[in-house]
C-alpha cells in the first residue's frame, strides 16, 4: 500500500499518512525503525506493509530497499 506522509515526529518515530484512496493511517515508531531510514518529511511518498492484524509494520520510501534487501514496490 502506498501513500503520502502527512505528519512525522522525529522525537518518537511515529507518524501518519494518507493513502492513495484517501484513508488516514497512523504508523507506530516500530514501523519507522524497521525501515532503516533516519527521517521522513510531510509530502514524501511511502510504501507500508501490514501484518495479519492490519498493524503497519514497515514504512519506507517508495522504491527504497529495506534492511532485509526486499524492494518495497507493490
Amino acid at each position: 500500500m502506498q501513500g503520502t506522509v502527512s505528519a512525522f515526529d522525529p522525537a518518537t518515530g511515529a507518524g501518519s499518512l494518507v493513502t492513495d484512496d484517501g484513508q488516514s493511517l497512523e504508523f507506530p515508531a516500530a514501523a519507522f525503525e524497521n525501515s532503516g531510514l533516519r527521517l521522513l518529511r510531510p509530502g514524501q511518498r511511502v510504501s507500508v506493509s501490514r501484518d495479519d492484524a492490519a498493524v503497519i509494520t514497515l514504512v519506507t520510501l517508495v522504491g527504497f530497499r529495506s534492511l532485509g534487501g526486499a524492494q518495497t514496490v507493490p
